[in-house]
């Protein structure tokens, strides 16, 4: 059972979520807020898996919620909900530990899919978001010099580990890619987050695109 608390400032997106995810049988909403500091307070006692976060919402923004939710010990998967499809905003959010995000129009159906992707630990992130994010993380000069900087620091295998998650590939692709086995591609993912300082795969992903380590 995937446990999930949404943060949204409009009551009506949070029933409208409420509704659609209660309608699966292995997905629970057990709880929800209006605000950031609301919505890290309801993940401090209710300990989910996900979180859908909005990012605009008065008082405490989204923004900030996650990067004090990412500070918590085993924090949850962190899922951005916006209006938009693609902006610095998201960005910046992708940065300080989201996992991904959703457009707020997203079929019911597809939504269902996604949170449960989202509570295996896997990027949610549509192909032309994606491609619009990292267009928007190489504009910055800053960014290439600083993920150059990291990637510097891998080994030659687990570059191409990285090169794998910037791709957006699983544990098992990247694994048949370099003939190695699933377990072992684990622990070289483990160890090139911890290296990067990264908190999750979508992250190391973004670095990835930075440095040139996959093409754009």
């Amino acid at each position: 059972m995937a446990r999930v608390v949404v943060v949204d400032d409009e009551p009506m997106v949070c029933g409208f979520l409420r509704t659609i995810l209660g309608s699966a049988p292995d997905i629970e909403v057990v709880d929800e807020a209006h605000d950031g500091a609301a919505g890290v307070e309801a993940i401090r006692r209710s300990r989910p898996d996900v979180v859908l976060m909005d990012l605009r919402m008065p008082g405490m923004d989204g923004l900030t919620a996650i990067e004090r939710v990412n500070a918590l010990p085993d924090p949850p998967h962190i899922v951005v909900l916006t209006t938009f499809d693609a902006d610095q905003y998201v960005l910046r959010a992708l940065r300080a530990g989201a996992t991904g995000f959703l457009v707020k129009s997203t079929p019911p159906d597809e939504l269902i899919g996604l949170v449960r992707t989202a509570a295996q630990g896997h990027t949610v992130l549509s192909p032309s978001a994606a491609r619009r994010l990292i267009a928007a993380s190489t504009d910055s000069l800053s960014a290439r010099d600083r993920a150059r900087e990291l990637v510097g620091s891998l080994t030659e295998r687990e570059v191409q580990v990285l090169a794998g998650l910037g791709e957006g590939l699983s544990n098992a692709q990247i694994g048949a890619r370099l003939y190695l086995t699933e377990a072992t591609i684990k622990g070289y993912v483990s160890r090139t987050l911890d290296k990067l300082g990264c908190v999750n795969r979508t992250q190391a992903g973004l670095i990835a695109h930075d440095a040139g380590v996959v093409d754009t």
